[in-house]
């Protein structure tokens, strides 16, 4: 037995394993009682046709389940092994039977809009199940939190099923600059649904891919910086990154409470709009959410015409240098126009984008700390790390392990800082505000009276290089919403060969209904998502 191999076990992750084991091998029983739509056609369903299957008849959710389950086996572990999927479930199949036993009743009926819908999480977001909560680290391998997020609950409350938890680029891209997109210790390398030898992107790999190739119904990522908007685009599906405060972080696993948020991944804009209807709420341990307003009916507005007279900022300088990409943008941009969009697209750039680099990465250094912390001491108290300094003694003492690629640097950064009290920090906090927010994107939507803006989402798929990291070029525009805690979404805008590329909408706070009318209506005029072919090379 090797040093890993006797590691593992001692950290009770063979017991994962054998939990995994046993699910698959549950969902190769026959279901009975229900006939199941084709493989083909039950992948390429919206939610909407899934909801319709189980109210029929035609669908249960433990028919969904064993489905997923068996597609899991068959593309994540076996086949192309994407390895998107770090963790099952093993009580999804015992979920999704009660909850078809609830459906029956005609005295409780259906929980909610996702009952009986399986769903895969970050594995980042705390479940208090069997299942462990990582971020993809070995330091955490085995454990369980003491009780789920907030986002877990309002999952539960509406009739989910916990289908399992998603492989990320390791503590969700923070430990180093140098890292390599969707590996974690614990997970190994997530690969691109498209194309095998290109990257995912990060952090929200697994769930990106998980989605793209059809493992799931519904999948939720986190974001701090690009993390749901650059896997989406990259892996050719919807993904939406909402205004900070609109979805509770609590036991999240934090890097900055100023930038920090939850998001749906998704085939289908509106399964987007579904999912965040459920995700919106406020939470008393999260003082963002009070910011925020009423959650809208975010399904309402979805309609193919939703783009005549809007008044759409272009955003030329976020076109990456790829020319295959900006060829499939100039043709978004034709169809934003056939469907009645003003387009405003003379020289129009976001201000003072260069005065916040130094700060963002100020403010995460700063918030990474205290956060950790303190999500430690609330959801996974039996750690054998306690803070942020105890995490990188740990990578150290196993760093043949942990740390073979690349390092911890950043987590050194961080753990250097000495309070969010500090001048340094406050000064960087209001900075990233300034310039940002009222001087930037607020300044910009002012002056041009937009509804939104569009730009490419960013790179095509690079090829994975555990050596040397990743290999991004200039594009996008996920900073400045980042920064602002401004809400952005990312939607299929086509092939460039066989690697996928996004159109992203961007707008202010709280402006999600109006992105997602925007995304949906671009969308079904559009019909971009192609399913990937799993190809060892292009």
């Amino acid at each position: 037995m090797s040093t890993q191999d006797s590691f593992l076990n001692r950290r009770g992750f063979v017991a994962g394993s054998l939990s995994l084991g046993a699910a698959l091998a549950q969902a190769a029983e026959p279901v009975a009682s229900v006939t199941p739509l084709p493989p083909g056609r039950l992948d390429a369903l919206d939610l909407q046709g899934v909801q319709q299957g189980l109210t029929s008849g035609q669908l249960s959710a433990e028919s969904l389940t064993r489905h997923y389950l068996r597609r899991i086996n068959a593309l994540d572990r076996q086949g192309p092994q994407l390895r998107s999927v770090i963790e099952l479930n093993p009580q999804a199949l015992a979920q999704a039977i009660e909850l078809d036993r609830e459906r029956r009743d005609k005295r409780r009926g259906p929980r909610g809009p996702l009952h009986g819908v399986p769903v895969l999480l970050k594995d980042n977001i705390a479940t208090a199940d069997a299942m462990s909560t990582t971020a993809g680290s070995l330091a955490l391998a085995g454990l369980h939190a003491s009780r789920d997020a907030f986002l877990v609950t309002r999952l539960r409350a509406a009739g989910a099923v916990i289908l399992g938890k998603t492989n990320l680029s390791e503590w969700a891209n923070i430990r180093s600059s140098r890292s390599t997109s969707g590996w974690s210790s614990r997970g190994g390398q997530t690969r691109h649904p498209h194309v095998l030898a290109r990257n995912p992107s990060g952090s929200s790999s697994g769930s990106a891919v998980a989605m793209a190739a059809g493992l799931c119904a519904l999948a939720v990522g986190t974001e701090t910086d690009g993390s749901i908007i650059s896997p989406a685009s990259i892996c050719g599906i919807v993904g939406l990154k909402p205004t900070v405060g609109l979805v509770s972080r609590s036991g999240v696993i934090p890097i900055s409470a100023s930038q920090d948020t939850a998001g749906p991944m998704t085939r289908y804009v509106r399964d987007a709009a579904a999912l965040l209807q459920v995700l919106a709420a406020p939470d008393t341990e999260d003082r963002a959410t009070a910011a925020a307003p009423k959650p809208a009916d975010y399904l309402t507005g979805l309609r193919k015409e939703a783009l005549r007279g809007a008044r759409i900022g272009v955003l030329r300088g976020a076109q990456p240098p790829q020319p295959q990409v900006n060829t499939l943008f100039d043709a978004a941009l034709a169809v934003l126009k056939a469907q009645g969009a003003v387009l405003i697209d003379q020289d129009l750039k976001i201000p003072h984008q260069e005065k916040y680099g130094d700060s963002e990465m100020t403010v995460l250094m700063h918030e990474l700390k205290v956060g950790l912390a303190e999500y430690l001491a609330a959801y996974q108290p039996d750690a054998p790390v306690k803070d942020l300094a105890g995490l990188i003694a740990w990578n150290q003492a196993h760093a043949k392990t942990v740390m073979p690629f690349f390092d911890q640097e950043l987590f050194e950064m961080s753990q250097a800082t000495q309070g969010l009290d500090r001048e340094v920090y406050r000064k960087a906090v209001e900075n990233n505000l300034r310039y940002a927010r009222k001087e930037g994107l607020d300044a910009m939507f002012a002056e041009h009276q937009l509804d939104a803006v569009v730009a490419p989402s960013g790179n095509l798929a690079w090829l994975t290089d555990p050596l040397l990291g990743d290999h991004f070029t200039a594009g996008g525009f996920t900073s400045p919403f980042a920064v602002a805690g401004y809400p952005h979404l990312t939607v299929p805008m086509g092939l460039v060969g066989e690697l996928p590329a996004g159109i992203s909408f961007g707008g202010l706070a709280w402006q999600e209904a109006k992105l997602l009318a925007y995304g949906y209506a671009y969308e079904q005029a559009s019909l971009k998502r192609a399913a990937p072919k799993f190809l060892s090379k292009v």
